[in-house]
């Protein structure tokens, strides 16, 4: 799906030291951008780099700066390895943190998928106009989290989007009663 032909537009950022040094192909970028299109998400091209808080912090900047991507979606980086800083270069350059999301993720994934979800760090931030989303980056583990939390991704990005600030689905925000769209 083009990305102009999408609702919302989504970008992913693989994180991991052997995919980016071509010691093995990187699975996790390509299978979470296969289920955001199947989700309806418009897709913009996404990139390959090494764990380590500068470098993804850098692409989490440049895409939330250039102002064409409504969701960034990380995969690796997110686990208890001494090389896994995705979600300290996430909370750089966080300006609000979203923690309901990755709590519900882990809640579902661990009381539907494995027990092992709960080691799973990821957090969910926003910068500007942009969610930012840390996956695990085993293919299967990233889109079944991503699952996980994809039924309440399109109206936090609607609230995110909106405006005037208010929710559509909710009828709550700053929209005074009576007052005209």
């Amino acid at each position: 799906m083009n990305a102009s032909d999408s609702r919302y537009v989504a970008r992913v950022l693989t994180v991991s030291d052997r995919s980016s040094k071509g010691l093995r192909p990187d699975a996790s970028g390509p299978a979470v951008e296969k289920r955001l299109e199947e989700l309806g998400y418009g897709i913009l091209p996404g990139e390959l780099v090494p764990d380590g808080v500068e470098e993804v912090a850098e692409v989490l900047l440049r895409w939330c700066a250039e102002g064409n991507t409504d969701l960034v979606v990380t995969t690796g980086g997110s686990g208890l390895s001494p090389r896994d800083l995705t979600p300290e270069a996430t909370t750089k350059v966080a300006e609000r943190f979203v923690p309901g999301l990755m709590e519900l993720a882990r809640s579902r994934c661990v009381a539907e998928i494995t027990p092992l979800a709960a080691l799973g760090r990821g957090i969910a931030a926003v910068r500007g106009r942009t969610l930012i989303v840390n996956l695990p980056g085993h293919p299967r583990s990233a889109v079944e989290t991503l699952d996980a939390m994809a039924d309440v991704l399109p109206h936090a990005l609607r609230m995110l989007l909106d405006v005037d600030g208010d929710c559509e689905e909710t009828g709550r925000g700053k929209r005074e009663a009576g007052e005209e769209r």
